[in-house]
């Protein structure tokens, strides 16, 4: 199966219909991370074929939890996941990519311009630096523990800001540690099509 039916394939099983200007964006996009990767260390994977379902597919889990949203936040985005595929499915989400790591803002820069994608902004720099912007969503994958994740970005939501977490495994211990004036509105298990590892989606808003 080459990387188009994979991603054909992959949609289709989760419900997504994107049109073909968006497939082939996405694709490109996995393109762009293949070449640059050497250069710039934006991901582990070398394969090409393995991008779409860890990193594309991946991404894309977060779209229904980002439903009712108009601007997002990708704290330590790395090489643009998951924000760069949720931009390309839903160019009227306002979305920031943010790291710390400037030969990765470097190349999220490059992309966001090769991609056409003029929904997203790149912006290098700490997050706890980060005071100009409020969002409706706060979302990273593998970023940092949950406990740390609140405490770093909770001034960065909105007045009905959340948090979506992406994680892997069911994050029992990390979830004892989320402060008491957060709620822990839900944790869902994943299915990431081709993927053979477990994902869980972590939903946090604070108290009001």
């Amino acid at each position: 199966m080459d990387n188009k039916q994979k991603l054909q394939t992959g949609l289709q099983e989760m419900g997504l219909s994107l049109t073909t200007a968006q497939q082939l964006l996405l694709l490109e996009y996995v393109a762009l991370l293949k070449k640059w990767n050497s250069t710039y260390n934006l991901t582990a994977l070398r394969d090409e074929n393995t991008m779409i379902s860890h990193h594309v597919l991946d991404s894309l889990t977060l779209l229904p939890y980002v439903k009712d949203a108009k601007t997002l936040m990708d704290v330590g985005s790395g090489g643009g996941m998951p924000g760069i595929p949720t931009a390309i499915c839903r160019p009227d989400l306002q979305i920031t990519l943010l790291d710390s790591n400037t030969k990765k803002t470097t190349f999220l820069q490059q992309a966001v311009i090769e991609l056409g994608l003029n929904n997203v902004t790149v912006a290098s720099g700490r997050v706890e630096a980060m005071h100009d912007k409020k969002v409706d969503v706060v979302t990273s994958r593998a970023f940092a523990e949950l406990a740390d994740f609140i405490a770093l970005t909770k001034h960065l939501l909105n007045e009905n800001g959340y948090w979506a977490a992406m994680k892997g495994v069911y994050p029992y211990e990390e979830l004892e540690h989320v402060p008491d004036n957060v709620e822990v509105a839900c944790v869902e298990k994943l299915d990431v099509p081709m993927l053979n590892a477990e994902r869980h989606m972590v939903v946090m808003r604070p108290k009001k």
